[in-house]
């Protein structure tokens, strides 16, 4: 077996989705060779190898296709950004830079990691390319790789908590008693210490404390007492594909707990905001009485309910602690839960690679995955931001969907949060152009010979559904030209707010 370069698997897994956004937001397919793109910026000529996951780029010049580094492919988006444009940025080249140099450090680390033996927290961790139509899906804020790869999922890693001592009167929280119960016992889950009389337990994410503990208000916090170092806990928990979320599988407790963390990933500072926080037992309210209804019709999809927070009166944002349901009590019996970003990305086991019936596989997983979806917003006008990472699929004995379950109540649009076409509009990009076609895209590559009837099932799949609820926009999507896919790189390098939705028209494949 020979050894892997990887340096080169590095340079591959960031340049794939960096050209899938240069491609599709600032490009247009080329008839003159195969695989090339004529680019709007400047007019040249980009030519790469595959589809999903395009490779090997080389640009046309008058000495033939000259291959690019992964240095000469962040160049050249930077020119053609600047000319389409007519807008600078140098902030985020650098970020494109950091995504490779954290995936190279992965790669590193990987190679010398015992994977987790659980396959969930095997498929939250396998996301090493991660969202393949962002520019730099891996950056880690420039930090030095020593100071976050005890913390990266995709490193395999694992780690205590950091519990701190909240004085009381400093204490902030939401969700009752049982959100309450919830985080304190997260200590006793983890053999982590007590809080002293007179505090609260406030467990913190030990790479967010590094980044804030010396920040004015925190540091005289710990100077005056109101809140206490009280140590780390001596079993650790699991990081999952966000990142900032762990999660705490135990015999007495099973949870996740999401942190603050102030470092940009993808489009946003991944921060728990005030804001967010403030809305979020009314919006988890709302889903889980549209979830509770779901249950009386039929689907099996369940709903993880974030509980609630605690944090710091004097450092909302920075310390604040989310509790969510773990898996225990929504998980079909007999089913293993998946993440769904980890069937797209590949990793061992995968259902999706070895099932046998790809055409029943994707009917069942249309089923599991899109009628929940649609049946909340028919029913409730609830928009779940089913993107890939906040939903799991559980499978069953054979491999074949059996149960969605769909989780982050900050992603989720109520009533009124959105115009009724703008929330559709969202709701079509997270289930259909981030979600379906990477699935679909994954199964017809790993199975060719069932591509040609997967969109027409999906299509099915809609129009059934239009046909038994009162649901207009669904005719509408299955004839629509286009669909609206996020604009990730323009979003990045003309510096817009990462909530700033763009969008830009897809080919339809449900079209009919």
């Amino acid at each position: 077996m020979e050894p892997v370069d990887l340096n080169a698997a590095a340079d591959a897994y960031a340049a794939a989705p960096l050209l899938n956004c240069l491609l599709r937001e600032a490009a247009d397919p080329d008839t003159g060779a195969a695989g090339a793109y004529r680019l709007r910026g400047s007019g040249r000529l980009l030519r790469v190898r595959g589809d999903r996951r395009p490779t090997r780029p080389e640009l046309r010049t008058a000495a033939g296709w000259h291959p690019l580094s992964h240095t000469e492919l962040v160049k050249l988006t930077a020119d053609e950004l600047r000319e389409y444009t007519g807008v600078s940025n140098d902030e985020l080249p650098v970020e494109i830079a950091d995504s490779r140099e954290a995936v190279a450090a992965l790669l590193v680390a990987r190679a010398g990691a015992e994977p987790p033996a659980d396959p969930y927290v095997l498929s939250e961790q396998s996301l090493v390319m991660g969202h393949p139509h962002h520019p730099a899906p891996k950056a880690r804020g420039g930090a030095p790789a020593a100071s976050w790869l005890p913390y990266a999922p995709e490193a395999h890693a694992r780690f205590p908590l950091v519990f701190l001592g909240l004085r009381e009167d400093q204490a902030v929280q939401e969700g009752g008693a049982a959100a309450d119960a919830a985080v304190d016992s997260l200590a006793e889950a983890l053999d982590g210490p007590r809080a002293p009389a007179g505090y609260r337990l406030l467990p913190a994410h030990p790479w967010q404390l590094d980044l804030v503990a010396g920040r004015p208000g925190i540091r005289e916090a710990f100077e005056d007492g109101r809140l206490l170092r009280l140590g780390p806990g001596r079993l650790p928990v699991w990081p999952t594909a966000s990142i900032r979320t762990v999660y705490v599988p135990g015999a007495d407790v099973d949870l996740f707990a999401k942190f603050s963390l102030d470092v940009r990933i993808t489009n946003d500072v991944r921060r728990l905001w005030r804001h967010d926080l403030l809305r979020l037992r009314r919006t988890d309210a709302a889903v889980r009485a549209g979830f509770a209804r779901l249950r009386r019709s039929g689907p099996a999809a369940r709903w993880l309910s974030d509980r609630g927070y605690r944090t710091a009166s004097f450092a909302f944002e920075e310390l604040a602690v989310l509790v969510r349901d773990g898996l225990r009590g929504h998980v079909e019996p007999g089913t293993t839960p998946l993440l769904a970003a980890a069937l797209a990305e590949g990793f061992p086991g995968n259902p999706l690679e070895r099932t046998a019936d790809p055409s029943g596989w994707w009917r069942a997983y249309l089923r599991r995955v899109v009628v929940p979806v649609l049946e909340l917003f028919a029913r409730d006008g609830i928009v779940l931001e089913a993107h890939l990472q906040n939903v799991l699929v559980a499978f069953d004995a054979e491999g074949m969907p059996a149960q969605a379950l769909f989780r982050d109540a900050e992603g989720v649009k109520l009533p009124g949060d959105l115009p009724r076409e703008a929330a559709w509009q969202r709701l079509v990009y997270c289930l259909v152009v981030n979600h379906l076609a990477e699935i679909a895209g994954a199964l017809a590559a790993h199975h060719p010979g069932s591509a040609p009837g997967l969109w027409p099932a999906a299509r099915e799949e809609f129009a059934r559904h239009a046909e038994d609820r009162s649901l207009p926009e669904v005719a509408a999507l299955l004839g629509a030209a286009g669909l609206p896919a996020k604009t990730n790189l323009l979003l990045r390098w003309t510096r817009a707010d990462g909530a700033d939705a763009r969008y830009l028209p897809l080919p339809n494949p449900l079209r009919g």
